[in-house]
């Protein structure tokens, strides 16, 4: 019976060629979208569970207020994982990790000695490799960083140091401590699904500002993992719990470090401040941790996970909705089959069975090509989407099962609805010749699928449109001062006293218009701690709270370079003694309470209670993605007596012209003082343009579901549109009989369809813009969803959908009448 059924299924297939290859074609994109979505689906949910014991490592998170600012961070005071394994017996073991800024490194290769910048370092406590268990090649887990001088590579990074040769016992001569580093080990390449991205691991013993800190409940540069016992619960209710006894741990150690930047602990709960701690799964900080601020942490949101799913589900139902259109379309033609085998005595779900059965063959055919399209676009996806997927995925049991089952359940969807319509049939009413639609439900039934497919396609023109947006409103925004042609040179600590003596050197050229020389630039480097504002008379806002100030320290250059505008007092200047002055931000300023800040003054606690004295406020600029608001932002004078960074940059503004001569000649300069040094440079609207770079793949990637959605939904509307050319031959034939033109004719086949489109463009509007109101909500500064927007969606959708009928349309209405006549 079943050999028979999918005899009659090829047969079918075989004699109605343009409607198979529509049916496969649709269905074959819609699961080759599914599988794409599938494996980056489950790339995105495998990140840090390679990891043994992985359900009982926890990252630790700060939720915290200071004054007016609140903020969540995957960052935590030196001495909390200390403190936790110490107060809580749950907690079996700890390790922290620091970035170190960007290293020169010396090393000899193949006799030769050579130098470079490594930027993929990070400090790690002894045990971290006992924690998270990276795989090692060789070398011991558990003393490889116990030594002050050790350095742990990655196979990456061997390569890139030594070549073919072991690395273990060479030295590699770390510029900032101008002392070697002995490879104790070497790790595997740490696969694309880690959160962490390293090539170099050192010991945080090795760090200054981590052993000078190490103290300090404030300075929020370092990350902890915690491991609970293995005999401890990990459920939610019970994590709760575990949390809920932190806060007295938090009280009793964090009291005499806020005392120590005059900040006593009473006080600062009192005025409404809080320093909670959280323990976050090592498994949901990739998808879930949108809202967690940190520099370490390579991560992503689980909205887009659910978004993508979405978007792969639409496209399969578009496809199966192609299916069931067509299949009903055409049920005049199958109904006297349906008939005449009712009459010989097949039953109604014999004949089910028959109709499910072309349909799973319709899906195995388009399940091959699928596959076929997924192997020939994963390398442009992987390129779209910045992933490392391997076809590799698709062959294995756990795939090739959930492939049958998709294929299964597809047939299922696009098989159900023309096989219960077309067995429901009575066979006398059929061979009598009544009309099937008798009660128009198949008719409105189609027009409701039609309607569905080109109500989702049009969604997803509107959201691609204002993503794009979006990106635009990013990249054009006034951000406070001019990013374009402005070049950053890195590693600028390295001059030491001879920084001053470069930027004078390159003011001479020509070529540059202007220099500066500063600790951070924005989307880098900015540093953070709090100070006590003045108190303003008669102010009751002011002076009640310590203020969180991000900050730079800059030279009288930093504004003018940048263009930055002052909206108060003045700019740094060589003719005042500024060695104790600021210039703060308008954010800051407003925060404080300050009516008039010029002359006052804010006190420094991690400082020697250091004062300085406001002299300027600066109008607010972004130093970060447009996602963040700006926060309050002060600026020091780099001859102050400040404690920040001890990174630096020199940005120069350069003018349009020959870039590349430009840059050589700053090459030239630089070497001159440092010719052992890499001549590192970055330009400061790239730097930007990085920091959108998950919003951009987002972009790429929704309008290639969007194109490919709309083309499954053209494939129907070009099905629909033979058949209904087909099913009217006569009509069309009397009617360009009786003197009607071809634009007649193609009105009349297109106005019914072009209805359809116009229904679903109508439904979408408000469907997007709900869906593109809550994405935008992610950004603190985003661009208004304009009315043109939909318009431009419709205009798409409908010439799109025009384009389609009208190919075929038009085809009808050229056919020689007596052709038409004739085929009755």
């Amino acid at each position: 019976m079943i050999r028979n059924y999918f005899k009659i299924a090829w047969r079918n297939l075989s004699r109605n060629k343009v409607s198979s290859i529509i049916n496969i074609s649709g269905l074959a994109i819609g699961l080759a979208c599914v599988l794409f979505i599938g494996m980056y689906v489950k790339d995105e949910l495998s990140y840090d569970r390679f990891f043994k014991d992985n359900d009982h490592i926890f990252r630790v998170n700060l939720d915290g207020k200071m004054g007016n600012d609140e903020f969540l961070l995957g960052h935590t005071p030196p001495p909390v994982g200390a403190a936790l394994k110490s107060n809580f017996s749950e907690v079996e073991s700890y390790a922290r990790i620091y970035k170190p800024n960007n290293e020169i490194i010396y090393f000899e290769s193949n006799g030769q000695k050579k130098s470079l910048t490594e930027k993929n370092l990070l400090a790690v406590d002894s045990n971290f490799l006992q924690l998270l268990n990276y795989p090692l090649v060789v070398g011991n887990a558990a003393t490889c960083l116990s030594g002050v001088n050790s350095v742990v590579l990655t196979e990456r990074a061997a390569k890139k140091y030594f070549g073919d040769a072991s690395p273990i016992g060479k030295t590699l001569v770390f510029d900032e401590y101008a002392k070697p580093f002995t490879v104790t080990a070497v790790l595997k390449d740490l696969p694309a699904q880690s959160s962490l991205q390293f090539d170099m691991l050192q010991s945080t013993e090795s760090i200054p500002p981590v052993k000078h800190f190490n103290w300090s409940w404030v300075w929020l540069q370092m990350g902890t993992y915690v491991k609970l016992k293995p005999n401890v619960a990990v459920d939610a209710a019970s994590m709760k719990r575990l949390e809920s006894r932190f806060p007295a741990m938090v009280n009793q150690q964090a009291a005499s470090a806020f005392k120590r930047i005059g900040q006593p602990w009473d006080e600062f709960k009192k005025k409404g401040g809080h320093w909670d701690l959280h323990l976050q799964p090592i498994t949901e900080q990739h998808l879930y941790s949108v809202n967690v601020g940190t520099r370490y942490f390579n991560q992503s949101d689980i909205k887009y996970v659910y978004i993508f799913s979405a978007i792969a589900l639409f496209i399969i139902l578009l496809a199966c909705i192609n299916f069931m259109n067509l299949s009903t379309a055409q049920a005049a033609r199958r109904a006297k089959e349906v008939g005449i085998r009712k009459v010989l005595g097949s039953a109604r779900k014999q004949l089910i069975g028959q109709f499910m059965a072309e349909a799973f063959l319709y899906c195995l055919f388009a399940a091959f090509v699928a596959v076929v399209i997924v192997a020939l676009a994963l390398p442009a996806f992987n390129q779209l989407a910045a992933k490392e997927l391997s076809i590799n995925t698709l062959f294995g049991l756990q795939a090739i099962a959930g492939i049958g089952a998709l294929i299964v359940i597809t047939s299922l969807l696009a098989g159900s609805y023309p096989a219960f319509f077309l067995t429901s049939l009575k066979p006398v009413s059929i061979l009598k010749g009544s009309s099937i639609f008798k009660d128009s439900s198949g008719f409105l039934m189609r027009n409701a699928l039609v309607i569905f497919q080109f109500t989702v396609s049009t969604v997803l023109i509107i959201c691609t449109l204002i993503v794009y947006k979006q990106l635009h409103y990013t990249q054009t925004k006034d951000l406070g001062f001019n990013k374009e042609n402005v070049l950053v040179i890195q590693n600028a600590e390295r001059l030491g006293q001879s920084e001053e003596s470069l930027r004078q050197e390159l003011l001479r050229l020509p070529e540059i218009s202007n220099a500066t020389i500063a600790t951070g630039i924005p989307t880098q480097n900015r540093f953070a701690d709090t100070y006590i504002p003045e108190l303003e008379p008669g102010n009751t806002k002011s002076g009640e709270n310590n203020i969180l100030l991000a900050s730079f320290i800059v030279d009288e250059a930093f504004a003018p370079t940048l263009g930055l505008k002052m909206a108060n007092g003045r700019n740094f200047s060589k003719e005042f003694a500024d060695s104790a002055s600021v210039v703060i931000n308008e954010a800051a300023a407003k925060q404080i309470g300050w009516k008039n800040p010029i002359g006052k003054t804010m006190t420094y606690p991690g400082g020697n209670n250091t004062q300085f004295k406001v002299v300027g406020v600066v109008k607010d600029f972004n130093v970060e993605s447009l996602h963040q608001s700006v926060p309050p932002f002060a600026l020091f004078y780099k001859t102050s007596k400040t404690y920040g960074s001890s990174t630096s940059y020199i940005t120069v503004r350069i003018k349009p012209g020959d870039y590349a001569a430009t840059i050589a000649a700053i090459q030239s300069k630089w070497r001159s003082f440092m010719p052992d040094t890499p001549f590192e440079y970055t330009f400061l609207d790239a730097e930007f343009d990085s920091l959108y770079r998950a919003d951009q793949t987002i972009g790429q990637v929704f309008s290639v579901f969007t194109f490919l959605s709309l083309t499954v939904a053209c494939l129907g509307l070009l099905g629909l549109a033979i058949y209904t050319a087909q099913r009217r031959t006569k009509e069309i034939g009397i009617r360009k009989v009786l003197g009607a033109s071809i634009e007649n004719v193609v009105t009349m086949l297109s106005k019914d369809f072009l209805k359809l489109v116009i229904v679903a463009s109508v439904i979408s509007f408000p469907i997007a813009w709900y869906a593109m109101d809550k994405w935008l909500q992610d950004f603190a500064y985003r661009t208004p969803v304009s009315w043109w927007i939909f318009s431009l969606a419709a205009g798409i959708t409908l010439i799109i959908a025009l384009a389609t009928i009208s190919f075929q349309s038009i085809k009808a209405a050229l056919t020689n009448p007596i052709k038409s006549l004739r085929s009755e």
